[in-house]
């Protein structure tokens, strides 16, 4: 072994120095590739230098042999891709041909050959640049004027950055318009019909071969120094505020504050790209330090526990002897995470508790700067302390970098070490090679949605990929171009007399463009989509229309054009996406929240919980009206709701984790911790009594402390010293965590509830669920990505297919009367009417029919009989018994069947989820028209509606408003809204008790003793629910009907009365203060509506069941039955 390692390393040491022999300049004599000459230079006599060549190439050949054994031969095929272009222009000594990225690792010359055309654009573009930034500085500006007709002269507009807001729009345009010539004057074939970059400008190029190449090598190299230095001078300008200013004499950057701190490191000193710390909050900074001192130490304990194992092999024995699993048995990677045990979980978890709990980690405190006292990391010298600690955090952020890296090429090839290329096994490599996989990411699929390998299926993704993209470039360039070019001169709309110019840009312009723009854009639509077919294996279905531009006679250009418009379609869906929420949020594309003062939304944004990056969120507009006090009502919400969601999250996860309690959660009942089950199927487990224990609980939250306006209960302060303190910036921190938290909490409790819904466990996958009655019909037609089979209503809970059966059909008709609706909405509002009468007999014009609700009352009675007669055509045109093909809804009409099996059923589930979506569609249409008058319109329009007169009465409440879907109040009686506003009061109140009074003794239990004892009828002896009618004595029916006449003559009801109101004098219900007492029976209306729908479930339950709790199953003695 030791005569190896001496052998080894001398010939190691012969070739390092006899090496430099190797790194002789390449011969210009011949632009020809090396690649194609090998074979013959490999034979020819070579000269002296040749052979002192050939002899040092022998000797490190042989040490490399030596020292990489069989590896040899798969770097030998590298070294002869590299060997291809090692004479090409720009290899230049010391270093020769330079490729860290290995772009040219395949050897192919056409790739080489467009990045090298590429590579000139850029240095030419970087050296202008370069010069521009550094000429103005040397020679001063041009006199006079750049824009005489904004009047911007040359001395006015700054170096560096700070010109690009300077240069009027026309300059922009010229820039822009210089840059297409030149790209059109050469041509786009330069790397293919000659040189690259040789345009024929003669002070770049020479009819002298020599020379030609000196001065290519030439713009060569300095255009790559130019490339280094235009970075370097924007990141320099950006930072400092010049390109030759010295970060010293930036003394008015807030991020000076920090310039000391640990971390701070040569290079690049200071570093904050995202700009966290642009505010110079010292506390802030603290907090963000401390995050990342744990997050860089956890990093390097993940970081090496991917490495170790790799390197020293596993730890003999068992991980778990109880189990049977040993340490050789876990694999490396993500893959372990499945294999670790739940109490190796509780380990890890325990050993993160006690690393956040055992030293104080204040502001201040040296558990905050990260020092817990372990003398590895720390020390008593102050400076030997400071380089440890930094040590560590720069290690610590080379780890988080390494951990993503990792656990990413874990996730896409198996292992953290191997290539895709050794992934043999993995969906992904069908389709590796299809067109928009490109470098340097490859074939790319987070999500999965290929993991399947089916080809059919990634034909139509990509299909859809490119006409999303095709959308989102043209989308995007109309939002760019106005604003670089201006808008088109003359009208839009000459009817209308709308100009291109009254139509803003952006989202604004959506309720500007008439209905003629829409239909033609819908109109240009249809037609690309009818234009060519589409249909799998036609060129259509691959994106390509015959439209010149964007394909090609010649393969290889066709599939370079069409992977260039998926790339840029790709970019333009991101960039499209975040336009309009720039757009959404600040009032414009390109402006920032701080230019729209004029936002609601700036009223709360140093509210609690506002945080970065995203800052005051609020996408569904709750806050658009500004209103203070709407906000800390939600506000109170919210932190309820997130602290519920906590504790249920935590009740999910715990058990599952730590196990469940020992013993009885109830000894009377028998029932034991243990015997109770996880997640959903908890709810009927747990006991009457434990469920009033948590209800008991919840009431007790809501009593113990004040809760109205400025207290602070309102704002989530109940006195409990974790959440809260005497310091406020301490509080104010903790209720933020708190916000956060809970936040997170309810999208988790959300999941989590839905899992179990669908596949039986919080944790599991619907493939584990095999005994789910849902598993028959997920292979039925209209189960599409991502959803799956979905049945939230539980609908096919029992399993019966004939059932399911029945109701697809009922599915298809349902979904086709609502296409035709929804169509029959909207036509008429985008192409205009028929012409002519509708019914010339009554001399009713088809202009004479209203849109939408009001048409009902306008079709004559013949035209009510020609729907209704073509509606019972269509049934009994076709049998639709069981098993015929009119029953899954297929009547013979070719547009929406065929005769190919696959084809047919392709149609049917585009009609199904069109037709679900139109079900949709036109509830929504219908419910929009019958508030406001229109399907298109907004309340705000609908200024003559009656409604209008009680939009501000007691009981409208967000987000519904005023509710009216009877129209009740269509008359805009003001007295007869009053009576019946009287009437729902009263029967809210009584709709209450008699919930209530289901519950209660459900609850706790009924009263002791008698009931009647005249009767000898006990409490006890009278059943709960509608049972309990025929068991209450007379007498006490007729005390029930004397409290009910009490009520009503206690107090004057006549109109504009007190009791009219509802107000009886009880100050439970009422109150002095006017707002207060209108909050109380606003809460009492909403609150007796719900119980109104409660009891008359409860009530139809108890009947068809025979109680309010139990199912149908548990009513055997029915006659139902």
């Amino acid at each position: 072994m030791a005569s190896n390692s001496r052998s080894t390393a001398a010939a190691a040491g012969v070739a390092a120095l006899l090496g430099g022999a190797a790194f002789v300049a390449p011969s210009t004599s011949s632009g020809q590739l090396r690649a194609a000459k090998t074979a013959s230079s490999a034979s020819t006599a070579a000269p002296v230098s040749g052979r002192m060549e050939a002899s040092t190439m022998a000797v490190a050949g042989a040490a490399l042999a030596v020292c990489l054994g069989r590896k040899g031969t798969a770097s030998a095929k590298h070294l002869v891709a590299l060997k291809a272009f090692e004479s090409e222009l720009g290899v230049q000594a010391p270093v020769g041909f330079w490729d860290p990225v290995g772009f040219t690792s395949d050897g192919d010359v056409a790739t080489f050959k467009r990045r090298r055309s590429v590579e000139l654009k850029h240095g030419r573009i970087s050296m202008m640049a370069a010069m521009g930034y550094i000429t103005p500085e040397i020679t001063g500006k041009l006199p006079g004027f750049l824009s005489p007709s904004a009047g911007l002269k040359f001395a006015d507009i700054p170096n560096g950055l700070a010109a690009v807001s300077k240069v009027p729009v026309a300059g922009w345009a010229q820039i822009a318009a210089y840059f297409g010539f030149v790209e059109f004057s050469g041509g786009f074939e330069d790397y293919k019909t000659g040189t690259p970059g040789d345009y024929g400008f003669k002070v770049l190029t020479s009819s002298d071969p020599e020379e030609k190449t000196k001065k290519l090598s030439a713009e060569l190299a300095n255009g790559r120094l130019a490339m280094m230095a235009i970075i370097g001078m924007f990141f320099q300008d950006g930072f400092t505020g010049s390109a030759w200013g010295d970060w010293a004499n930036y003394t008015a950057s807030p991020l000076r504050a920090f310039e000391s701190e640990l971390g701070v490191q040569p290079p690049v000193g200071f570093w904050d790209p995202v700009g966290f710390t642009a505010d110079g909050n010292a506390d802030v900074f603290a907090r963000r330090r401390q995050t990342e001192i744990k997050h860089g130490r956890i990093s390097m304990l993940a970081t090496m526990g991917y490495m170790t194992p790799e390197i020293t092999g596993k730890f003999p024995g068992y991980l778990s002897p109880s189990l049977g699993l040993k340490f050789a048995d876990v694999p490396n990677g993500l893959a372990a995470i499945s294999k670790v045990p739940v109490l190796g979980w509780a380990q890890i978890l325990a050993y993160m508790g006690f690393c956040e709990v055992s030293k104080p980690q204040s502001p201040g405190t040296p558990g905050a700067a990260g020092d817990f006292g372990w003398k590895v990391l720390t020390s008593t010298d102050p400076e030997e302390k400071k380089k440890k600690l930094a040590s560590e955090l720069a290690n610590g952020r080379l780890a988080m970098v390494a951990i993503m890296g990792m656990l990413f090429q874990d996730g896409v090839t198996g292992s953290a070490w191997g290539g895709l290329a050794l992934n043999t096994a993995s969906a992904w490599r069908a389709f590796e090679s299809e067109l928009g996989v490109q470098p340097p990411v490859g074939f790319w699929d987070p999500v999965g949605f290929t993991a399947d390998g089916n080809a059919d299926v990634f034909a139509r993704r990509r299909q859809t990929e490119i006409k999303h993209g095709r959308i989102s470039m043209l989308a995007t360039m109309g939002y760019m171009t106005p604003e670089i070019t201006g808008k088109f001169p003359g009208y839009l709309s000459p009817s209308l007399g709308l100009k291109f110019a009254d139509v803003p840009n952006g989202l604004a312009a959506i309720s500007k463009v008439p209905v003629l723009g829409w239909a033609q854009i819908l109109a240009y639509m249809g037609f690309c989509e009818v234009s060519k077919p589409q249909s799998p294996g036609t060129p259509g279905a691959a994106g390509d229309f015959g439209w010149k531009v964007l394909t090609s006679t010649d393969p290889e250009e066709k599939k370079k054009k069409l992977a260039s418009e998926l790339a840029n379609g790709r970019l333009a869906m991101v960039a499209i996406m975040g336009m309009l929420f720039q757009d959404g949020v600040t009032g414009s594309a390109w402006g920032g929240l701080a230019l729209n003062t004029a936002s609601a939304w700036r009223a709360f944004e140093s509210e609690l919980g506002v945080q970065p990056p995203v800052g005051f969120w609020d996408p569904v507009g709750f806050t658009a009206d500004g209103n203070a006090d709407v906000f800390a009502r939600r506000r109170q919400t919210e932190i309820k709701h997130g602290r519920i969601s906590m504790l249920a999250t935590m009740g999910y996860m715990t058990p599952e984790i730590t196990g469940k309690f020992p013993g009885y959660l109830s000894p009377s009942l028998g029932l034991k911790f243990a015997d109770v089950p996880n997640g959903l199927a908890a709810i009927s487990k747990v006991p009457v009594l434990g469920w009033a224990q948590i209800l008991a609980y919840m009431g007790f939250c809501e009593v113990s402390k004040p809760q109205s306006p400025g207290t602070p209960g309102a704002a989530g302060d109940f006195g409990w010293k974790v959440l809260t303190s005497t310091d406020p910036e301490e509080k104010k921190k903790k209720l933020a965590s708190e916000l956060a938290n809970g936040r997170l909490a309810m999208v988790a409790i959300m999941g989590m509830l839905f899992q179990d819904g669908v596949t039986g466990s919080a944790w599991g996958g619907l493939a584990l669920n095999t005994a789910s009655a849902w598993r028959a019909f997920e292979s039925e037609l209209g189960v599409q990505p991502p959803v799956g089979f979905w049945d939230p209503v539980g609908f096919t809970a029992d399993g019966n297919a004939d059932v399911f059966a029945r109701r697809r059909q009922t599915e298809i008709k349902h979904g086709r009367i609502s296409m035709l609706a929804t169509m029959g909405y909207m036509t008429p509002e985008i192409t205009g009417k028929f012409p002519g009468y509708l019914s010339p007999s009554l001399g009713l014009k088809f202009a004479d029919v209203p849109n939408g609700l009001a048409a009902i009352s306008k079709v004559p009675v013949l035209g009510w009989a020609q729907i209704l007669a073509y509606m019972g055509f269509c049934e009994v045109s076709k049998p639709q018994s069981p098993g015929t093909p009119g029953a899954a809804g297929d009547f013979g009409w070719k547009v929406l069947t065929s005769t190919d099996p696959e084809e047919k059923k392709k149609k049917l589930a585009s009609e199904l989820a069109n037709g679900r979506l139109a079900m949709v569609a036109i509830m929504g249409m219908l419910f929009q028209d019958g508030v406001t008058g229109s399907a298109w319109g907004g309340l705000a329009l609908n200024t003559a509606s009656a409604w209008r007169a009680f939009e501000s009465e007691l009981g409208v409440q967000p987000p519904v408003g005023f509710w009216d879907p009877v129209g009740f109040t269509a008359d805009g009686n003001a007295d007869v809204f009053a009576r019946r506003r009287q009437t729902e009061i009263k029967h809210g109140r009584i709709s209450m008790l008699a919930t209530m009074g289901y519950m209660t003794p459900e609850i706790t239990g009924k009263f002791p003793g008698y009931l009647s004892p005249s009767l000898g009828l006990k409490f006890a002896d009278v059943p709960n629910g509608l049972a309990a009618i025929s068991k209450v004595p007379v007498l006490g029916w007729a005390q029930i009907l004397a409290y009910m006449g009490f009520c009503e003559v206690s107090k004057p009801q006549s109109p504009g009365t007190p009791g009219a109101a509802g107000d009886f004098g009880w100050k439970v219900l009422t109150s002095t203060d006017p707002e207060e007492k209108k909050k109380k029976l606003a809460s009492e209306l909403a609150n007796g509506r719900l119980a109104m729908v409660a009891i008359m479930g409860m009530l139809f339950q108890d009947g068809v069941t025979g109680s309010a709790w139990g199912g149908l199953a548990l009513n055997t003695a029915s006659a139902w039955r």
